[in-house]
């Protein structure tokens, strides 16, 4: 059984029943959440204004395939090199250059004038985001105790709601007085103000100038460790390699969520752009409430049971049991499909938002980037593969009905797998190997 941590993360109970300001470690959470949702908002750009862009350049089914293909390719292998970049460079700084890298990616989608240069901002984009979820998990390792990283995960996790739920309504209202270009250079300049902000909040808890003596005695971090783990020596982990087989299967269906729903109310359900806009929304509102919910009921149980083993594993398996449902779809009206495709994304957020700090439960500071940048490698290739499966299905006539049905059963075997190479979620040796 783990502590969930010292209480020393709390603030004080004279402070606490005193101040109004929220603590520190969650306006963190907050920002750090604020950037994952312009990364949600920017790469979701491309689907839901794929419409307008397709006036101007022609783009095929296969051609947006390839588009999507070219994003997740660099975003996965840059989620990994991201996690080192961050672990060697600290979270301030690593996430101060991954957010400007980003930013200039997604405005450079604005000057495209064929698919190829499309791909090539596609991939370029795909590099810079592949650095915040792991800057992100950093950061609540170095801010959170075990028992508070699902609730504060789940706040970073619900940016992705707020990113996606943004795009539909915000590519319309660009729409109707600007060129699609605009909205790249609009959502380009949204990341560039955040890093400022970054530049002006962030700081190590052993350093924050926030932070008052007695707080900072109590974190007692040490500062940010520079020493790495090689990337062999993580893998030979069999918890690693199981977070990374996990991940790969239960991104592959929410990949594929995340990039075809738009496509699939044009093509399966006759929708136009403002139809898309009008619905689109409700399933990513639903994926933060996931967010938030799977975080909390993690939070909740293991302040109740002071187990972190117990409270992950019964949340991540209620969040995978929501998933078979979506299988449904194909037979149901419209209002009907939009409903399982919200129980679907909730289900996934609230999963998602759990995997993504199992890294901060199992390993040390200097090595949860690098973990959790090879999970996310594994997330996007299985992004990869079966979005390259799925259009190969569409194109050949198979239709809707078998790529459901496949993406339905992917999050109950990722359970199976975690439950089989992480029998015990505590923190393992300095060695890598399981206390068990």
């Amino acid at each position: 059984m783990i502590d969930p941590g010292p209480a020393s993360l709390s603030l004080p109970p004279n402070t606490a029943a005193t101040s109004w300001r929220m603590p520190i470690r969650w306006r963190i959470a907050v920002l750090a959440s604020a950037a994952i949702a312009i990364s949600y908002l920017d790469r979701q750009t491309l689907p839901v204004a794929i419409k307008a862009i397709q006036k101007e350049i022609p783009i095929s089914n296969e051609g947006f395939s390839l588009l999507n293909t070219a994003f997740l390719v660099t975003y996965g292998v840059m989620y990994a090199a991201g996690g080192r970049i961050v672990d060697a460079l600290g979270t301030r700084t690593g996430f101060t250059w991954i957010m400007i890298f980003w930013s200039l990616a997604c405005a450079s989608h604005g000057l495209a004038a064929t698919v190829a240069m499309l791909a090539v901002s596609r991939l370029l984009l795909g590099m810079g985001e592949g650095g915040g979820f792991p800057a992100a998990t950093r950061a609540v390792t170095e801010w959170f105790p075990a028992g508070e990283r699902s609730s504060a995960m789940g706040i970073i996790n619900a940016g992705t709601a707020l990113g996606s739920v943004a795009a539909p309504w915000l590519i319309a209202l660009i729409l109707g007085f600007a060129n699609w270009r605009v909205i790249f250079f609009v959502t380009g300049g949204m990341g560039l103000a955040w890093t400022w902000l970054w530049r002006r909040m962030y700081h190590p808890p052993a350093s924050h100038p926030g932070l008052s003596a007695a707080e900072r005695a109590d974190l007692a971090t040490g500062g940010e460790s520079r020493e790495q783990t090689p990337w062999l020596r993580l893998l030979a982990c069999r918890e690693t390699r199981g977070l990374v087989a996990a991940k790969f299967l239960s991104d592959a269906a929410w990949y594929f969520y995340l990039f075809w729903l738009p496509k699939y109310l044009y093509d399966a359900r006759g929708f136009d752009i403002k139809a898309v806009g009008s619905v689109a929304w409700i399933p990513y509102a639903a994926s933060g409430l996931g967010c938030l919910c799977g975080g909390w009921l993690s939070t909740h149980l293991v302040r109740r049971w002071n187990s972190i083993d117990r409270s992950r594993k019964l949340a991540l398996g209620a969040s995978a049991a929501l998933m078979p449902f979506v299988v449904m779809v194909t037979h149901a009206n419209v209002a009907w499909a939009i409903a399982l495709f919200s129980l679907a994304y909730f289900g996934q957020q609230s999963w998602s938002t759990l995997v993504m700090v199992l890294p901060a439960d199992l390993f040390p500071k200097e090595s949860v980037g690098s973990v959790a940048g090879l999970v996310g490698f594994g997330g996007a290739m299985g992004g990869v593969v079966f979005g390259l499966c799925a259009g190969w299905l569409l194109d050949h006539g198979y239709g809707y009905a078998p790529v459901l049905g496949i993406a339905a059963s992917l999050h109950v075997i990722a359970f199976g797998v975690i439950c089989l190479t992480v029998p015990h979620i505590h923190p393992l040796n300095p060695n890598l190997k399981s206390n068990a």
